[in-house]
Order: C-alpha cells, then sequence, then structure tokens
C-alpha cells in the first residue's frame, strides 16, 4: 500500500521461479544451485559422522545412519530389485534418495523456501542418470539385443502381434520412462510450490495492502490454510523422493531380470 492507496496483487507464477545469481556476474550460482550444493555437503557429513566411529552398540547418529540406510536397502532396493544383486545399487538408490528428498523439502524450510527440482533441468538431470544407469546394467547382463529382446518382445504373446507390440513396448520402457520420472517430480514440486505461494502472497496482500477490513479477515483465514499446504506439501515432498527412487529400483530389477 502506497500513501493509502491499495497496490495491485501482482499472482505468483513462472517468473517467481526466476531466482537472480547469488552472486553479481556469475550467472549459474543461483538459490537452486546452492541448495542443491549444501544437500551434498549435508548427505556427506552426516553419513560421514555417522560411520566414523561405529560400534556394536550405537551412537544416536550412527542409529540415525543406520536407520536412513536400512530404509533404502530393505524398503525400496532389496523389495523392488528382488535380486541377490541389489545390493551393488543401494549406494546409488540411497545417495539419490537423500538428494531429492533434501532439496525437495528445502521448499518448506525457512529462508530457504525454494525446491530444486521446481526447475526441469534437475528432474531431467536425475531421470536421465537412472535411465542410463539401468539401461547399461540391462545391456551388461543381456547383450545389446537381449536387452532389446527383453524390453520389447513380452513372453507369451503371439508371434503376430509383435509387429504391434515391439514399438510399443519400446516406446513405453526406453522412451517415455524418464520424461514421465522427471515430469513427475518437477511438476509436483512446481505446483506445490505455487499454490503455497498463492495462500501466502494472497494472504499478505489482503491483510496489508488491500485497504479493505472484510479482507484483512480473509487474509487471515487465507494463512492459516497456507500452514495446512505447507504440512500437505512437506508430505507430497517426501512421497515424490520415495516414488522417484522406488521407480529407479524397479526400472533396474527389470532390466536385470531372467524373463519380462
Amino acid at each position: 500500500m502506497i500513501a493509502g492507496v491499495p497496490t495491485e496483487f501482482i499472482p505468483p507464477g513462472p517468473q517467481s521461479f526466476d531466482t537472480p545469481p547469488i552472486i553479481d556476474g556469475v550467472a549459474w550460482f543461483t538459490k537452486p544451485v546452492l541448495v542443491a550444493a549444501l544437500s551434498v555437503v549435508v548427505i556427506a557429513w552426516f553419513y560421514w559422522g555417522a560411520s566414523r566411529k561405529s560400534a556394536i552398540v550405537p551412537s544416536k547418529l550412527q542409529f540415525a545412519g543406520e536407520l536412513g540406510y536400512n530404509f533404502v536397502r530393505n524398503s525400496i532396493a532389496r523389495d523392488a530389485i528382488g535380486s541377490q544383486e541389489y545390493m551393488k545399487y543401494v549406494p546409488y538408490l540411497c545417495g539419490l534418495f537423500y538428494f531429492i528428498l533434501l532439496n525437495n523439502v528445502a521448499g518448506t524450510i525457512p529462508l530457504v523456501q525454494f525446491p530444486t527440482f521446481s526447475h526441469i533441468g534437475w528432474a531431467y538431470v536425475a531421470a536421465i542418470m537412472s535411465w542410463v544407469i539401468y539401461n547399461a546394467v540391462g545391456v551388461r547382463k543381456h547383450g545389446v539385443w537381449g536387452y532389446f529382446k527383453h524390453q520389447t518382445m513380452p513372453a507369451g504373446v503371439p508371434i503376430w502381434l509383435m509387429p504391434l507390440m515391439i514399438p510399443i513396448e519400446f516406446i513405453s520402457n526406453i522412451l517415455v520412462r524418464p520424461i514421465s520420472l522427471s515430469l513427475r517430480l518437477f511438476a509436483n514440486m512446481f505446483a506445490g510450490h505455487i499454490l503455497l505461494l498463492v495462500f501466502v502472497l494472497g494472504g499478505h496482500y489482503m491483510v496489508f495492502e488491500s485497504g479493505k477490513i472484510f479482507l484483512g479477515g480473509v487474509g487471515i483465514i487465507t494463512f492459516i490454510m497456507g500452514l495446512a499446504i505447507a504440512g500437505l506439501e512437506l508430505f507430497v515432498q517426501c512421497i515424490q523422493a520415495y516414488i522417484f527412487v522406488v521407480l529407479t529400483a524397479q526400472y533396474i530389477g527389470s532390466a536385470i531380470a531372467d524373463d519380462h
């Protein structure tokens, strides 16, 4: 409000995700880059500290580290891959899960409040990494032709249906998976943060800048609803990290399975 005159409300949109450089002249060093770098430092510090003085009777930090590691190993890698080889993929899946989780949860952390994966480029990179890994391990186990056959020719399908099934399975299993992985993560982070901004900025405008008592009361209710949205968003942030890594593990398991 300027001199008692209400200002116009500018709704949040894609422009709200355009973060300026943190350091002038260093265009690439933006808030998402800083959050991602800090998440790597936090994850490395946490697991280094948890494993530095491991003992039969664990400390609280060691217990927390083992709990986090065992969750990914037992509830994701072992269950989804379902193979004696699952242990070799646990480090990647564990690092991927906690990297996505921390960068998602950053959207609700005060003073940060920005989910890294609301920028589509980050989601693409994570999906491409998983795509390269599960295809590479599939080719290594079955060979190029064997893996192509494994992914595009379902067992038990009549030969006369293969001309139809092969392109469908190829598009579904080879081409669409990284796109669906990245878009699911990006869309949830983008939409959730937009929704949160609508409630917070809208409530702020109605309370402090609209100049109307009625809208001020509505703004207070909007702030309260914004807190509920923040709680829901935190739940979605955790679930999306879990879904991304579970699907990655399932794709790895499918790639190295003996049958389709």
